[in-house]
């Protein structure tokens, strides 16, 4: 055994190294994107051939994931929360079919939307599929939350959700390794038919998983993610879920007065809660995210008053919570915190100097100057903030792909033209799909795809489509009169104007493909030739 320091982020994905995983499948997105990065940096996977490349979207990393645990291996999927949108579908079929080897799908929820389109709380998705689900409380229980979801899907032959939340992600503890368990040989399942879900299989197959719900319940009574600690004033007990647990200790770094039951397993400890609320007066309910234990306690349409949390304000109903907002809900004062230095000043976010989009916005808006404004759909990614000034270029972002798709939408309803910003990574996860429908539809919609070969948002990781982005684009339909590439540098805007005015003009789908490799990522390239 040895220690080390890791990000929380790192710190689930070495312990799922030593609890022997063979592959794991990811699309980036923060706070999740570490966990693959930590992997394919790892000189200890590189050596054991763990497989540890980008996925095209969640939803086919979840579903290759599924394929390797079919295969008898463990493996692992990660995604940020708004991923696993994108992957219920196999997600909910997974907790039907069940697994051969172990198969952990990691959740990294945004609570605050630091970086996100909306908040959302993964738990949720485990209450939803019925399966276990784990939520670390600090880095130590990340690591362990690896092996103990690794047996657990095993033990139960179903996948095992993580939960992790953007402060645990990414901060960094002390971790203590466990020794290493090899890895599981190739090993089919031992009833074939297992993941055929027709309707007769699968009718017995979710009547399996409604028939496990007490034995995990059971797991998660006697899990040692989950404790119950006693304390002498019982005018209060507190329950903590996940990293609310750390906030509360902060709150009492001599030990808790107050009884706590501390949960990083779900589904919830039932008789724990139950004793809890018998030996207290009042019940405390501490979670990152949405009130999803305290929903349960509460019991529509009776409720005594003597559960508090999320719901009844005594926390804020939305947002992270911290060590002040837990001591305000237990009428302490607020622990000090590091005060903000006057050097660090708030400032709008922006595209970085010398950003190809930046030239492309400004060609798209002189193009767009004959027409009236509100007609540019935008995706996920940098190029999002052509929304804000200087640019204002944008008019929407939703989801990933929605840009071509709701560019579709308003030339049906009879906006023309109408233009579709989407990256080259969003392209590939979800875009495609869009571009063929328009195609099909003959929809007069220009889309433009910027593509600066990287996905850039999350740190510049591969896209599947780098190199191949035009006969992607040719195989979809898309005439190739019509497959317009342009080079977006202040010295071309005049050209680049012009093509784009000209496909404007085009009663049909055509796509403009402007290319330009992400300074940030040439830079790091730079480098490392030098």
């Amino acid at each position: 055994m040895d220690r080390f320091v890791p990000l929380g982020n790192e710190a689930l994905a070495q312990g799922a190294l030593d609890a022997g995983v063979s592959g794991l499948y990811a699309y980036p997105g923060t706070p999740s994107t570490e966990i693959m990065e930590y992997v394919q940096r790892s000189a200890e996977a590189a050596e054991r051939g763990v497989h540890r490349r980008w996925s095209a979207n969640e939803k086919t990393a979840v579903e290759a994931a599924l394929g390797m645990s079919y295969a008898g291996k463990r493996a692992m999927a990660c995604m940020k929360h708004v991923g696993l949108n994108v992957a219920a579908d196999p997600f909910m079929n997974a907790a039907v079919i069940g697994v051969n080897g172990g198969l952990l799908i990691v959740a990294a929820d945004d609570p605050s939307m630091h970086s996100s389109q909306n908040e959302q709380d993964s738990r949720m998705y485990g209450r939803f599929a019925m399966i276990p689900t784990l939520e670390p409380s600090d880095q130590q229980e990340a690591y362990d939350a690896a092996r103990i979801g690794f047996a657990l899907s095993e033990k139960y032959n179903v996948p095992v959700l993580v939960r992790m939340t953007t402060r645990l992600s990414h901060s960094r503890a002390n971790v203590t390794r466990r020794d290493s368990r090899p890895e599981n040989d190739l090993n089919v399942p031992a009833h074939l038919r297992q993941f055929v879900l027709l309707p007769g299989v699968a009718r017995v197959r979710y009547a399996q998983l409604i028939e496990k719900q007490p034995c995990f319940e059971q797991e998660a009574e006697e899990s040692p993610l989950v404790r119950y600690m006693d304390g002498p004033d019982k005018s209060l007990g507190i329950i903590a879920c996940g990293l609310a647990h750390n906030y509360l200790m902060e709150n009492f770094p001599d030990g808790c007065p107050h009884p706590v039951l501390k949960i990083s397993q779900y589904p919830v400890p039932r008789r724990l809660i139950e004793r809890l609320v018998e030996a207290c007066d009042d019940v405390l309910v501490l979670e990152e995210g949405m009130p999803v234990v305290e929903e349960q306690m509460r019991g529509f349409p009776y409720d005594d008053g003597r559960v508090h949390g999320r719901l009844d304000g005594t926390l804020p109903r939305a947002g992270e919570l911290n060590p002040a907002l837990v001591a305000q809900a237990l009428g302490r004062e607020a622990p000090t915190l590091f005060l903000v230095p006057d050097v660090v000043t708030d400032r709008p976010p922006q595209l970085c100097q010398g950003c190809p989009h930046a030239d492309t916005y400004r060609a798209l808006n002189a193009a767009l100057e004959p027409y009236s404004k509100g007609r540019v759909f935008s995706d996920i990614g940098c190029y999002t903030l052509g929304a804000l000034p200087p640019f204002e270029s944008i008019n929407t972002c939703v989801e990933m792909g929605a840009s071509i798709t709701m560019a579709k939408g308003a030339a049906d309803a009879g906006l023309t033209p109408t233009v579709a910003v989407i990256g080259d990574s969003t392209f590939s996860h979800s875009g495609m799909t869009g571009l063929l429908d328009a195609v099909q539809a003959h929809a007069p919609v220009t889309v433009i795809i910027l593509d600066n070969e990287t996905t850039a948002m999350t740190g510049g990781q591969d896209s599947p489509a780098h190199g191949v982005l035009e006969q992607i684009v040719g195989g979809l339909g898309v005439p190739e009169a019509h497959v317009r590439v342009i080079e977006p540098l202040p010295r071309q805007h005049e050209a680049n104007a012009a093509v784009i005015a000209e496909e404007l003009a085009y009663a049909d789908v055509s796509v403009i493909v402007a290319r330009r490799e992400c300074l940030e990522t040439a830079r790091r390239r730079k480098r490392g030739q030098a």
